[in-house]
């Protein structure tokens, strides 16, 4: 009864070992270098004529949204969010779509440019719920929109862009655009911890929602 017995091992070279490591050097790269721009994409629809805000972004990132709004021809401005976790007994405002809504008027919009549309309150998938709330809102408003752009916050935008896809298909085009973080520099995401956190979670979240179906 033998216990051992000999086998011819392939191993690459020196000069197979420098191809291998430079082939997954330059894809890694790559990936590190685009991680960025591929998380907080802008693709906008030039024939919207709707911005929709995610009620949740930082102030900063509600005064993009209101030059995007001021320098191209949209109509009407929609804020999406789920109630308030934090705040809510000191406010008038209960959910983050009242609250950017009243935050753009104080910016500068006009009263009736801007649309509130809060979702109810939810345990997860807060953006879908939002999602779900605004196809709502526009099936018993009768409306007429058929594009729409998206504004949302750095590298929140794939993700959210995926996700109001899917729900408001096949009748609603969305487009996507991505506000610019002031925490961090995006083109050096990695020398930030706010530039990190925000890559790591947004991967892992991005992953998530691409595995789940949104489609209802």
């Amino acid at each position: 009864m033998r216990l051992f017995k000999r086998q011819y091992l392939w191993m690459p070279t020196i000069v197979g070992w420098g191809i291998i490591i430079t082939f997954f050097g330059v894809i890694a790269s790559l990936i590190f270098f685009q991680i960025h721009p591929f998380l907080a994409i802008n693709s906008p629809l030039q024939q919207a004529d709707v911005l929709v805000v995610e009620g949740w972004i930082p102030d900063y990132a509600l005064k993009q949204a209101v030059t995007e709004f001021q320098e191209k021809s949209y109509s009407q401005l929609i804020t999406t969010g789920v109630p308030l976790e934090r705040g809510s007994y000191l406010l008038e405002y209960k959910n983050y779509a009242e609250l950017a809504a009243i935050t753009l008027k104080n910016i500068g919009l006009k009263p009736e440019q801007i649309v509130a549309v809060p979702s109810a309150e939810v345990v997860k998938d807060r953006t879908y719920a939002s999602a779900i709330a605004l196809r709502q809102w526009l099936e018993k408003s009768n409306s007429q929109i058929t594009a729409i752009n998206l504004f949302t916050h750095d590298t929140h935008a794939r993700r959210s862009w995926l996700i109001f896809q899917q729900a408001l298909a096949p009748k609603i085009q969305v487009g996507i655009i991505s506000s610019t973080p002031q925490n961090y520099d995006p083109r050096q995401w990695w020398i930030y911890s706010a530039g990190v956190r925000s890559i790591i979670d947004e991967i892992v979240a991005y992953v998530y929602a691409v595995v789940v179906s949104w489609k209802a």
